[in-house]
Order: structure tokens, then C-alpha cells, then sequence
């Protein structure tokens, strides 16, 4: 980034007494000082971690879904590789949307917990969910609908991995982000109640799913998602990403 910052200075005066040495002051010539301060942002290596968020209001464009007029709770999957713009690509999100939507895109590249570079995406199991594997949450929510998709880069080739919305913010231990998020507390656990976002990779390590619900999430209710080594209401955790969600 480039800070350009311009200060004039002014003419001093007219000479008095001119051609008498050391009588008088003597005429400065009008000058422009030109100063340029150079800020250099050094950014983090994507491969060891970290995460970029974006928020705006979705109008259906700049990389934001459009509302659709659901409103009933459904789980879909995807085989194919991710498209569009992906894990650790956020790009700019805006404008006003004729539904008065609200649109969030969080993405991180998985690390070990511990790793010198902090990320908000851990990885548990490398194995199954290798460092440097790319996640990307999307939340959209509108009047009458509330999505939540996933897309993930860099797993393991034609696998199936279970995923939820979980309570709490991911750590260390695998436990520390809770239970799933459920709309009605103690109810089912099931994708009507839950947000599941089970996935099966394709050839290239790449899977992807949305989950849609009437309703969305309490304040501060939903904190994370949990990659699991197997689809369905449980299993064990792989890999956690911390992200922002919103009620």
C-alpha cells in the first residue's frame, strides 16, 4: 500500500537589501516537498495457515448466492470440484440486497494445533484432513431462508467426511468446540434439526455441501464446524474450523 502525502511550502518573502552580504533575508524561491510513505503489508504463506473473512450484504452478485424463496429444511452434497472462488481467496462482498439478505464467507487453511503460524483451522488427523487442505464457509440468510455451505480442497481422493455446526470455537482438543448446534435444544439430532454438511470428495480431494433451514442461528449459539472421518450424527473429529457465524 502507497500513502502519498504533499506539503507546499510557501514563498519566504522578497529579498531585502539585495546584493548586501549578510544584510537582510534572502529570497527562497517557492519549493514543493514531495513525501512518500511506502507501507508494506507482509502477508502470511497460505500454506502454514490462517483465515480470511469477508461480511456484506448479499444482492446476488460478487460471489454472494441469490434467495431462492425456500424455506424448508433440506441437505444436499456435492462430487464435483469446488468452482467459483475458493478457499483462501476471499474476495470483496457488497451491495444492497432486494431481500434484505446478510451474506458471510470465511476462509482458512488447515494446520496442526501448535503450528508456529496460529490458524482458526485446525486439523486433528492429518491423514485424513492434511495440512494445507483449504476450507470455505458460506452463510447466507434472508427473511424466509438460511443457507450454510462448505467447500473444501485438498483431502483425501473420493472419501466421504461428515460435518456439523458445532457450539463452541475449535482448540487443541478435538471436545472444545461442543455439541452440535441444534435449533430446538435436546431435540432430534438430524439434519432438520442440525446443520449437517456430509460430503464426499472427488478425485481430487474436493467436496462440497449446503445445508438449508426456515430458521437460523441463536446469538453466539454457533461457533465452528467439525469434519468427521464419517457421515451421519457422529463420528470421529478430524479437523475444526472456528468461524463467524451470525444469529
Amino acid at each position: 500500500m502507497t500513502t502519498q502525502v504533499d506539503r507546499t511550502a510557501g514563498t519566504a518573502g522578497t529579498a531585502e537589501a539585495a546584493g548586501v552580504a549578510g544584510a537582510g533575508r534572502a529570497a527562497r524561491a517557492p519549493g514543493t516537498v514531495r513525501r512518500r510513505v511506502l507501507v508494506g503489508a507482509a502477508a502470511l504463506l497460505m500454506l502454514t495457515g490462517g483465515a480470511t473473512i469477508a461480511h456484506g450484504a448479499a444482492d446476488g452478485t460478487d460471489g454472494a448466492p441469490a434467495p431462492d424463496g425456500g424455506g424448508h429444511a433440506a441437505h444436499s452434497t456435492g462430487t464435483g470440484a469446488s468452482t467459483g472462488t475458493g478457499a483462501g481467496e476471499a474476495g470483496p462482498v457488497g451491495g444492497a440486497s432486494r431481500s434484505g439478505g446478510f451474506y458471510m464467507r470465511a476462509d482458512g487453511v488447515f494446520s496442526p494445533p501448535g503450528s508456529f503460524v496460529p490458524s482458526d483451522a485446525l486439523t486433528y488427523d492429518t491423514a485424513l484432513v492434511p495440512a494445507a487442505a483449504r476450507i470455505e464457509i458460506t452463510q447466507y440468510a434472508d427473511r424466509t431462508s438460511h443457507r450454510v455451505g462448505t467447500r473444501l480442497r485438498g483431502l483425501v481422493p473420493n472419501r466421504a467426511y461428515g460435518m456439523h455446526v458445532h457450539t463452541s470455537p475449535c482448540a487443541a482438543d478435538p471436545a472444545s468446540a461442543g455439541p452440535h448446534y441444534q435449533h430446538r435444544a435436546s431435540a432430534t439430532a438430524d439434519p432438520v434439526n442440525e446443520v449437517w454438511l456430509d460430503f464426499r470428495t472427488d478425485r481430487n480431494g474436493n467436496g462440497e455441501a449446503e445445508a438449508r433451514h426456515e430458521w437460523g442461528f441463536r446469538d453466539g449459539g454457533a461457533r465452528s464446524v467439525i469434519v468427521h472421518d464419517a457421515q451421519g450424527g457422529a463420528g470421529k473429529r478430524v479437523a475444526c474450523f472456528t468461524v463467524p457465524f451470525s444469529s
